[in-house]
Parts: C-alpha cells; structure tokens; sequence
C-alpha cells in the first residue's frame, strides 16, 4: 500500500490546526501519514514522556475535542470516545522521528516539517493582506454596530411618529408634516358634536378650510385679533355653505386654544394656519381651564 503521505492530493497544510494559538496537528492524522495506528504513535510518546514536554505535546481539554469534532468531519469518530486526543507542536512533531524510529516516520517528517515552514512563510509572507483582512472585518462589525443602532433609532422614530396619528391627542409635528397635521386637527374638528371654540389671533381662509371638516350643525366661534385676515363677506360664504361661524375679536389671549363641546381643551403650540412649517407640539388641558379662558376673553 502506498505511503498515504505521498499522494498528491492528500495537502499536510490542510491537516496543520491552530490549537490554544499554535499550529498543531492531531495524533490521528500523524498517525496515517507515519502509517502507523494512533494507539502505537500515543504508545510510543508515553514510554518517551520526558521528550514531550508541554509547548512539544498537549491532550486536548474535552472542549477542544467537541469544537475540533464540531469543525472537522474527519474527527467524528471522537465524538463518542472517552480519551482525548494529543496535539503535536511542530518541535513534538520533529521529535516523533526519534521515538517512532522507522524509515517511513523519517520520510514523513521531513515533508511534514517542510508543511509547517510552508504554513509559516504563507502567514508572514501575507501578513499586510491578513491585517487588512481584520481591518476589513473590524469595518465591517464597526458597521453592524452601526446599523444595529440606527435600527434602533428608526425604531424609536416610528414609536415617535405612532404617537401621531390621528387617534392620540398629543404630541409633536416636525417641520415639513404639513398634512399629518392638518389631518390631525381636522380629526378634532370632526369629533365635536355641538360646538367649536378656536382662539387664535392669525386665522385666515385655510382656517375656514379646516371647518368645512365640522359635523353639520355645530356652530363655531373663533376669536382672533381685530387685523384678521378674514373678512365679513369670507364669513358670510362660509355660512351659506357650512351654517354657521361667528367671529370675534379679542387682544388678550396670546396662545392657540382649542375647545370642543365645551369639555375638550387643546392647547396648540401654532396658528392651524401655519401648522407645521415649524416644528410645534400640542396638548390636552385640563378642562376645568375652559371657563377661566372664556371669561378672560
């Protein structure tokens, strides 16, 4: 039978692990390249203990066993054994010639030392490529990093911008949510059932286009400053159309309200004129606030 050793497509370097940070190699594969079984190369190496000291020879801990049968499908036959395997330096591989003492372990060493120097000068020879390599790979995790937490933060945006719909009755509106907004309030203006008060001091036809959204019947009155935009006539139009509004004027209230029903109470962080061109928050207020603002109209 031909030294296994010898044929071309069997590659020592790909039999050569990297084992707690050194390149080793299994007692079974030394075995078939020596030709010998591993219970005889095991055998030999205990009678010559002494010559096989620790950064020579090393038994596998029985984790390294299960990630070398895990890794390794040629190991499998370990995975129900109750020994663990040797794992050979390259100075205990270079020693083994001495305790195995036959031409064939000779011969085998000599192209198993000469895998080993090949291994070695294929790492120091592609050093820059593997630390690029590491680079790329650390980029990479870098990167992972990176969009694990912008998920997280497009996350947190959605749970934000959930808490604007229309069903909710606070929250925020960036600059640029024009018709989230205007669908926002026009939510409230629907919901009211018998009447509407809006005091905001720079109303114009938009506001009245918001209106337009009110149930039939209720009656509106929005209090705003004496320069409005709105005129007598613009009123007037609107009621044959949507009865009925009622403006009124007032200098002494500087923020937006919005009341509903007499028992809703939106305080709003911009005129409904000019809902998010800015950013602006609104608000649900107590209602036992409703009658002190109307008295002080």
């Amino acid at each position: 039978m031909e030294n296994e050793i010898l044929t071309p497509q069997i590659k020592i370097e790909d039999k050569i692990l990297v084992i707690r940070g050194q390149h080793v190699m299994i007692d079974r594969d030394l075995a078939k390249f020596y030709r010998v079984e591993t219970k005889v190369l095991n055998q030999a190496v205990k009678r010559n203990i002494e010559r096989f000291p620790e950064d020579f020879m090393f038994v596998l801990t029985q984790s390294e066993k299960e990630e070398l049968v895990t890794n390794c499908d040629r190991f499998n036959i370990l995975k129900h054994s109750s020994t663990s395997p040797y794992a050979f330096t390259e100075q205990g591989v270079a020693m083994l010639a001495s305790v195995l003492k036959s031409e064939v372990a000779v011969e085998a060493n000599i192209q198993i030392m000469r895998a080993f120097v090949a291994v070695r000068r294929f790492l120091q020879n592609n050093y820059k490529l593997f630390a690029e390599i590491d680079s790329i790979k650390k980029h990479q995790f870098e990167h992972d990093i990176h969009l694990i937490e912008s998920d997280r933060r497009i996350d947190e945006l959605f749970d934000k911008m959930d808490r604007y719909k229309i069903e909710y009755r606070q929250g925020i509106f960036f600059k640029g949510q024009i018709f989230d907004a205007y669908a926002k309030f026009e939510s409230f203006i629907a919901e009211a059932e018998k009447d509407i008060v809006l005091i905001d001091n720079y109303v114009d036809l938009t506001v009245l286009e918001r209106l337009t959204k009110k149930q039939k019947d209720v009656k509106v009155t929005i209090y705003t400053r004496q320069k409005t935009e709105i005129s007598a006539l613009d009123i007037q139009k609107f009621n044959e159309q949507y009865p009925s509004v009622t403006l009124r004027y007032t200098e002494n209230i500087h923020d937006r309200f919005l009341i509903i029903d007499n028992k809703i109470l939106y305080h709003i962080g911009a005129s409904l004129k000019d809902l998010a061109k800015k950013c602006f928050g609104f608000e649900i207020m107590d209602s036992s606030w409703i009658a002190e603002i109307l008295r002080n109209l």
